[in-house]
């Protein structure tokens, strides 16, 4: 079921027409009311997933300061005065659907912010540390610039938003830290990345998809009777994009290095469309699915740009750095000690799924390294399970720091047949690792691009 799912979430430009074309069979042909149970539900295993991998504690980190404020400034200043004035012109007797496109632009960056921007080879921690902001920001700004922009043309439930805000936002976003820091504690940083990590994403995406069926079951009626009126919202999209992708790209390539621009960018264009039909559903009633129906077209649009800005970006930006290993790496270490046994060895390798692990002295030094076969080795030669790990044969570890370059970090893989890199710290200790798996999936997205 997972590998079906990290499927659709890489092919979401062909999975959200697909659902919204059955959730507007099932809404014509069965009545869709009884589906407005499933919004709260699906609203949840919408967020809560996206939420676990979020990496609050880099917004604490520094260095990048002036390319944050910029974003934050375009995403709360420009962009939403952008789509309300768009909206008053495209959709004069329409304030729902004008709301939409507010709503959209108003909850800028989500997951999709850091892996686009990694893709195109940006500045991913700029890019983390955007989400983060733009999340909480928005949170707080939303209600406001929603009742100050539209409050004289419908109603706005300010109340009910700021309670569906702690709802489908704080709400998940504290029981998701929790959940991050009970398995990093429970199953180590290492487990975590290479395993754990990667579940979240898809699960959010069949959330996506459900909220999208149950927004277009509940609006088909009115689809039906006016078919013409998806024409008329996409347009908008196409321009609101259009102008993001433009005025980002103009103050990224102008005022910014490379890899800042590129996170920008994508720091900008990228909305949180998730929490934005989280949002209308859950806060406007009967109007939100006429709310979530432009929403889940700026899905279709907001994907397939990403995609392509990734194939300009080269000739926007200019040809990108040298990579390094810190643009590769993932964070953890599988470790024992040289005390602890060949016992200990053996059910690491069998619990974690791994092929090796670093083995460590009293001082969190990296001492060697040690492999299946060499376990094998000593199983074979009946060394007892009692023995300590410093008595065994270790192979030497690559080491390597965030900066240094990929093709130095392949050369030392060559020189020394050993195809796992340990990064080490300011402190030089072992804290991330940089696999032959990563470096294959790299190039085979450059190759892609």
């Amino acid at each position: 079921m997972l590998k079906i799912l990290q499927q659709i979430q890489k092919r979401l430009i062909v999975a959200i027409p697909i659902i919204m074309v059955l959730g507007l069979g099932a809404g014509l042909i069965w009545d869709p009311a009884p589906l407005k149970q499933l919004i709260i539900p699906l609203t949840f295993l919408m967020v809560y997933p996206m939420m676990v991998n979020l990496q609050l504690k880099k917004v604490i980190e520094g260095g990048d300061v002036k390319v944050q404020v910029v974003t934050q400034l375009l995403n709360f200043t420009i962009l939403p005065l952008l789509a309300f004035f768009l909206g008053k012109l495209a959709f004069p007797d329409a304030p729902y659907i004008a709301l939409g496109l507010l709503l959209a632009s108003l909850l800028p960056t989500s997951g999709m912010t850091i892996s686009w921007t990694g893709m195109a080879q940006g500045n991913m921690a700029a890019a983390v540390k955007m989400t983060v902001f733009g999340l909480l920001i928005g949170s707080i700004l939303t209600p406001i610039y929603i009742k100050g922009l539209m409050g004289t043309v419908i109603e706005i439930p300010m109340a009910k938003i700021f309670k569906q805000i702690m709802v489908v936002v704080v709400l998940p976003l504290v029981l998701g830290n929790v959940t991050q820091r009970l398995l990093i504690a429970r199953y180590g940083m290492a487990h975590y990345q290479k395993d754990l990590k990667p579940i979240f994403p898809p699960i959010s995406t069949l959330g996506v998809l459900g909220i999208v069926f149950v927004a277009m079951a509940l609006k088909a009626q009115s689809i039906a009777s006016n078919p013409g009126q998806l024409v008329s919202l996409i347009i908008p999209l196409l321009v609101l994009y259009g102008l993001n992708f433009l005025i980002s790209t103009l103050v990224g390539k102008y005022f910014f290095n490379r890899g800042d621009g590129i996170a920008l960018v994508y720091g900008t264009v990228m909305r949180n469309l998730s929490i934005a039909l989280a949002i209308a559903m859950t806060a406007f009633g009967e109007e939100g699915s006429e709310i979530a129906l432009i929403i889940a077209l700026a899905y279709i649009i907001q994907v397939q740009a990403a995609a392509w800005y990734v194939k300009f970006t080269d000739r926007i930006f200019g040809p990108a750095p040298e990579v390094t290993v810190g643009n590769l790496m993932l964070e953890g270490v599988f470790s024992l000690h040289l005390s602890d046994t060949l016992t200990g060895a053996v059910k690491l390798l069998s619990e974690e799924h791994i092929h090796s692990f670093v083995v460590l002295d009293d001082h969190e030094k990296a001492n060697g390294m040690l492999f299946t076969a060499d376990i094998l080795d000593a199983l074979a030669d009946e060394v007892p399970g009692d023995t300590s790990l410093s008595d065994l044969s270790l192979k030497p570890v690559v080491f390597a720091t965030a900066k240094t370059p990929l093709k130095e970090a392949l050369a030392r893989m060559r020189r020394t047949h050993e195809y796992k890199v340990i990064i080490l710290d300011q402190n030089n200790i072992p804290s991330h690792v940089l696999t032959h798996e990563e470096i294959i999936r790299h190039m085979a997205e450059q190759k892609c691009k």
